[in-house]
């Protein structure tokens, strides 16, 4: 097979995982009552702690009022509160609550149960081969789709 036709092979592998990943993280997700936005705005709420909205829109790649939107139906879910920033008081915090907390550990458990499912069977070896050949690819696909972390709500 020519260099090009391995390359359209390759992504033609990408693209059925992505969609497959995908189709999976809707299904799983919806049976929470979440959609990927809402969960992306929660994954990051874990990484950063109680955040504003304004640096949760910066880091999400999307507008303050989607993120307004995403907030809302999370806060309307028991998932997070708005409370009163600590130093500036025009500012809230977006905080996870303790059932937001629990689903998020849920998600991380069944997270590393399809890691295990998918990738238990690969020596070492491979794993690394296959994580540092996506590192390239997702920082050359990075380079060519601009703000490509954007989570928006479908309506």
């Amino acid at each position: 097979m020519t260099d090009d036709g391995s390359r359209v092979t390759a992504l033609d592998r990408v693209l059925e995982l992505t969609v497959l990943l995908g189709r999976d993280m809707a299904t799983s997700l919806a049976a929470s009552g979440l959609t990927v936005a809402r969960t992306t705005l929660l994954w990051q709420l874990r990484a950063t702690g109680p955040t504003t909205q304004r640096a949760l829109a910066d880091a999400l790649g999307v507008s303050a009022r989607n993120v307004t939107g995403l907030v809302d139906g999370l806060v309307a879910a028991g998932l997070v509160s708005r409370e009163q920033h600590p130093a500036d008081r025009r500012a809230t915090l977006v905080t996870p609550t303790a059932r937001g907390e629990e689903l998020l550990d849920e998600l991380g458990r069944g997270q590393a149960e399809l890691a295990g499912q998918l990738f238990g069977g690969l020596s070492g070896e491979r794993l690394e081969g296959l994580v540092s050949a996506l590192d390239d690819v997702l920082e050359r696909l990075r380079a060519l789709v601009p703000h490509g972390a954007a989570v928006e709500e479908a309506p």
